[in-house]
């Protein structure tokens, strides 16, 4: 398993704010504009902790017009068209879809989703497996220990939720501990799950969708190999509060020669919102693309 499928659900908690001296990726503003869109959030339906009735106001707070639900392989049932507005704030639904590049796992980002035959039997499928996954993980933690975790298996059960559970119990394991010791790809309670393959993937997203990107390039093992991907898509994140140096220009350059969109976006799974994202001259041409809300 490559090291971004450890660091993913390791990251759980949320990505939060990149330390400005951390030498992290821009995080969308280069002239000291505000950010307006945060296109890469999590919800409670897949590993976050803000329900969507919750998502304007953080996006208000962080000062946000549009966001992006894009909750890990599942469309959130509680937005009921591809872009929607409450209490003033934009909300694309969007989805990340963790596909099987052969090479490594990768993200791709899918924002506007409309229901089709097609994702949502994906999707279904996806679900009943966290859930398997889920029961299977839970068990052998439970077992391990000697403790109940009161976490029952569902939809968008992820590590995470599972390692806060664990934290929160009598065992002797923070956060941190859970996975180092317990549920990471190394621990002796992991379960693998299954991902759905890259060209399939790309194909249901580029059905359903009103753009696909790769989310989060520097994240990978090989870059060089995802950054191809990447060059089959409509869009790339630009944006990302990687916590270290990377290089950005290669994002800059791939945009510039494949005619990518670029986007941005903090993955937040907190109330952290706009920890990166788009300007309003950056979010544009993005925008185009999208729906009006409806």
């Amino acid at each position: 398993m490559d090291a971004h499928d450890r660091g993913s659900e390791h990251d759980g908690r949320g990505s939060g704010a990149a330390d400005p001296g951390s030498g992290a990726i821009d995080p969308g503003s280069e002239d000291g504009s505000s950010l307006v869109a945060d296109l890469h959030t999590h919800t409670t339906v897949s590993d976050g902790t803000l329900t969507i009735d919750e998502v304007p106001a953080a996006a208000r707070e962080a000062g946000l017009d549009w966001v992006a639900v894009t909750d890990h392989d599942r469309i959130h049932p509680g937005i009921d068209a591809p872009v929607v507005e409450r209490d003033g704030v934009r909300i694309v639904r969007g989805i990340e879809l963790r596909v099987d590049a052969g090479f490594e796992r990768l993200d791709l980002l899918g924002y506007a989703v409309e229901h089709t035959e097609s994702i949502d039997a994906e999707i279904d499928r996806l679900q009943a497996d966290r859930r398997e996954r889920g029961a299977a993980i839970l068990r052998r933690v439970e077992e391990r220990l000697g403790v109940d975790l009161d976490l029952e298996p569902r939809s968008g059960l992820g590590r995470p939720h599972i390692a806060r559970a664990i934290e929160a119990s009598s065992a002797p394991y923070d956060y941190a501990d859970a996975f180092e010791e317990l549920i990471g790809n190394d621990g002796p309670c992991y379960v693998a799950r299954d991902v759905t393959d890259l060209d399939r993937g790309v194909d249901l997203l580029r059905e359903s969708c009103a753009l696909v990107g790769l989310a989060h390039p520097f994240r990978y093992d090989d870059v060089d190999s995802a950054l191809e991907v990447a060059r089959a898509l409509d869009a790339v994140e630009r944006f990302y509060p990687y916590g270290r140096p990377v290089d950005a220009d290669r994002i800059d350059r791939l945009v510039s020669s494949d005619g990518l969109l670029a986007t941005g976006g903090s993955d937040a799974h907190e109330r952290c919102f706009g920890a990166a994202g788009l300007t309003e001259a950056a979010f544009e041409p993005v925008r185009e693309r999208l729906p009006a809300p409806r």
